[in-house]
């Protein structure tokens, strides 16, 4: 595998921290299963799939919605919360 699997620190973990928000509220906010495990490693910059990045987006979206911490109609992608 010529893929590096480790990328450093993603812009989600700033995000969470900038919004008081931790691994447990992505979790419960989430409608599709999701573990603390998964998105410790997404802030950590372990190599995920597309389908889980997707799910720690919406999963952010809707725990910022929840605890009211996102700017009115502020959404975040994908793009926006990892760097590769």
């Amino acid at each position: 595998m010529d893929q590096e699997l480790n990328l450093g620190e993603q812009p989600l973990h700033a995000l969470l921290l900038e919004l008081g928000l931790s691994n447990h509220d992505l979790v419960n906010a989430s409608a599709e299963p999701l573990t603390h495990k998964a998105v410790q490693r997404a802030r950590k910059g372990r190599r995920l799939t597309p389908h889980m990045r997707r799910r720690i987006a919406a999963a952010l979206n809707r725990a910022a919605q929840l605890r009211e911490k996102a700017p009115e109609g502020r959404e975040w992608k994908v793009a926006d919360l990892f760097n590769y």
